[in-house]
């Protein structure tokens, strides 16, 4: 589940934080359309819980209250003691299967390419020229990221191509065009754009792994995925043909050559995770954006986190 289930719970979550931070804990508590829950202690390798939505219980019939998270906890470390070394238990509602994660799960790199679905804000500014650095296209009634440019404002924001965006200050821009969707950008003040963005929905990650010959397992032409080896280990965690490559370990490969995006595979470790998108779709985004454009403006560099 992602931390924003909608635009709309993000929204509540932002008035309500706002709410808080004015009156204080206690004062606004009263005031809010649910519970207040205390934060909970997190421990170092927690971080990303440090806070859940107060109305949880809403979309998993589940109370989470501090003593149960510790108690939840206590559990995972038990089990974690009788597992095999490089191995990560993680909770299942699988009936009486567990499901574990191996330690591939666990890298950088995985980090790096992780796509989460969830709704975010991010606050824009202009370059000196007045620009953002991203190019939008339509698809479906959406509106999603075709093009971000290096060392632009959007790419420092994190903004990455797939991301779907949802409002523009406050604005909805379903259904828009990519060239009203430009004009809403341009007309807009330079220091403060907030845009609501969901994480690239098109798309999602698959972790592999190098045989003894360097290899995972999938041939591809122009960034398109056309074969996969038999009991390769594309093949075998679920990689599929008529899919283009747009990440190699979190880092853009839109608009390479294939010998580019060969070197950066030759150079990842013995684990690789792509971020791949139907062909399909990705040829509709692409329809209007020259290939030079992309070759030239488009941010390749490593994800820094």
């Amino acid at each position: 589940m992602s931390l924003y289930p909608s635009l709309e719970d993000m929204k509540v979550d932002q008035m309500a934080r706002a709410e808080l931070a004015q009156h204080g804990d206690a004062a606004a508590g009263s005031h809010l359309p649910y519970p207040v829950v205390p934060r909970m202690p997190t421990a170092p390798n927690q971080e990303k819980f440090a806070h859940l939505y107060p109305s949880l219980s809403d979309y998993m019939g589940l109370e989470l209250t501090p003593e149960l998270v510790k108690q939840l906890e206590d559990q995972e470390m038990q089990v974690a003691t009788l597992q095999p070394s490089g191995v990560v238990p993680i909770s299942s509602s699988t009936g009486g299967y567990q499901l574990v994660a191996p330690i591939s799960g666990a890298g950088s790199s995985l980090q790096k390419a992780g796509v989460s679905h969830a709704i975010r804000e991010v606050t824009l500014c202009k370059d000196k020229e007045g620009k953002v650095g991203l190019r939008c296209q339509e698809i479906n009634k959406g509106v999603f990221v075709v093009l971000v440019q290096k060392n632009s404002p959007a790419s420092m924001s994190g903004l990455r191509f797939g991301d779907q965006i949802l409002q523009i200050n406050d604005e909805s821009v379903a259904g828009y065009s990519m060239d009203k969707v430009h004009e809403i950008f341009r007309k807009a003040r330079k220091d403060v754009i907030k845009v609501a963005v969901r994480d690239r929905p098109f798309e999602r990650t698959v972790t592999m792994h190098k045989d003894s010959a360097g290899t995972v397992g999938f041939q591809y032409r122009d960034g398109k995925i056309m074969t996969l080896v038999k009991d390769s280990s594309a093949a075998r965690n679920g990689l599929l043909i008529e899919h283009h490559l747009l990440e190699i370990n979190g880092q853009n490969v839109v608009g390479l050559k294939d010998k580019e995006t060969k070197g950066i595979i030759d150079e990842c470790g013995d684990v690789l995770t792509v971020t791949v998108m139907p062909s399909f779709i990705f040829e509709h985004m692409m329809k209007r954006v020259h290939s030079s454009i992309i070759q030239k403006l488009m941010d390749h560099s490593i994800p820094d986190f």
